[in-house]
């Protein structure tokens, strides 16, 4: 692969249960060798599960991927070394060994995992105003005209209305999934 500037995700395998450990870790080491230029944002990817823990049931935190952890990172000799070299790391998925440097995850990917996990996959630098008609470019209601009633900008989330079978339906979308209407 060849290097570029370009920030991009990546996988690591790591020894399982250490995914937290790996995550604080390299986040340290990026930040003690000076790469924070190059090594951004690193996450472990969990869900809530409801389990019953002495006869009760608790909302409990579990590993989508056990034994893996995401790092978003400019692809350097340095970047790479200092994250493969970080203890617990085992690989990168996706290198073919020899010293090959792993292929990145497709822009796909990674954008349903982050708004999976609640993160926009780009902080959009786009403002929107309550009352304003957009078009919803992504998911379920893909392709519809709505109006948005409520903005969490903290969170990248607008809360568009559209109509729906003649009644006005509420949806909860990230700032990436609407496009403004000219």
């Amino acid at each position: 692969m060849v290097e570029t500037a370009k920030k991009q995700w990546f996988v690591l395998h790591t020894y399982a249960g250490y995914e937290d450990k790996v995550k604080s870790d390299l986040l340290s080491r990026a930040q003690s060798m000076g790469m924070q230029d190059y090594i951004f944002r690193v996450m472990v990817p969990e869900q809530e599960k409801i389990e019953k823990v002495r006869g009760k049931k608790e909302a409990v935190e579990e590993k989508i991927f056990p034994g893996y952890v995401l790092v978003e990172m400019v692809m350097t000799d340095e970047s790479w070394f200092v994250v493969r070299n970080t203890p617990n790391v085992t690989g990168f998925v996706g290198s073919h060994g020899g010293g090959s440097k792993p292929s990145p995850l497709l822009d796909d990917e990674i954008n349903r995992l982050l708004r999976q996990q609640g993160t926009p996959a780009k902080r959009p630098a786009i403002t929107f105003e309550i009352g304003e008609r957009v078009t919803i470019i992504d998911g379920a209601f893909n392709g519809v005209v709505g109006k948005i009633t409520e903005i969490q900008p903290d969170k990248y989330k607008l809360f568009v209305s559209v109509d729906m079978f003649g009644r006005a339906t509420t949806t909860e979308l990230d700032y990436d999934q609407v496009k403004k209407i000219n």
